[in-house]
């Protein structure tokens, strides 16, 4: 079985420059990486029209809505660092992690991640990660 996180699910320097490219951003790479159908992304949307993904620390995390589990393929994640500010419904983003869960494993991974970013400082030093394998050590603990 396959990582929830690797390399190729990382994108340093990301390009999105509103909450919704952002959203479709992390979408695709989970659809590129094959955790889910391009059907998930659209549910990624309803998801933040309903509530808002933000987390707090400049972090973001979306993820489908109840109905969309038959989209998830494999559980996974997307991770894009931005250096800008991306404006999220009035709160600051720079961080989004999008997250595809089988089942109910998206509950973990979200608890997981809530963890490994309740600190400020360690999303400042995730930010500062200059290679995917930076990243990929911060997030040892969450990878499966």
């Amino acid at each position: 079985m396959s990582s929830i996180l690797k390399a190729a699910n990382i994108r340093l320097s990301a390009t999105a420059s509103s909450k919704k490219e952002a959203i479709t951003e992390a979408g695709e790479l989970l659809a590129e990486q094959g955790y889910i159908t391009e059907t998930y992304i659209d549910k990624m949307h309803a998801r933040e029209e309903v509530t808002s993904t933000y987390m707090g620390n400049l972090l973001a995390i979306p993820h489908g809505t109840e109905d969309a589990r038959e989209e998830v393929l494999e559980s996974g994640l997307s991770v894009l660092l931005y250096d800008h500010l991306i404006d999220w419904g009035g709160e600051e983003v720079r961080l989004v992690i999008g997250i595809a869960g089988k089942g109910d494993e998206h509950l973990a991974i979200l608890s997981k991640i809530a963890i490994a970013c309740s600190e400020q400082e360690n999303v400042e030093k995730l930010l500062r990660a200059k290679s995917e394998d930076e990243v990929l050590d911060f997030f040892s603990e969450v990878n499966a």
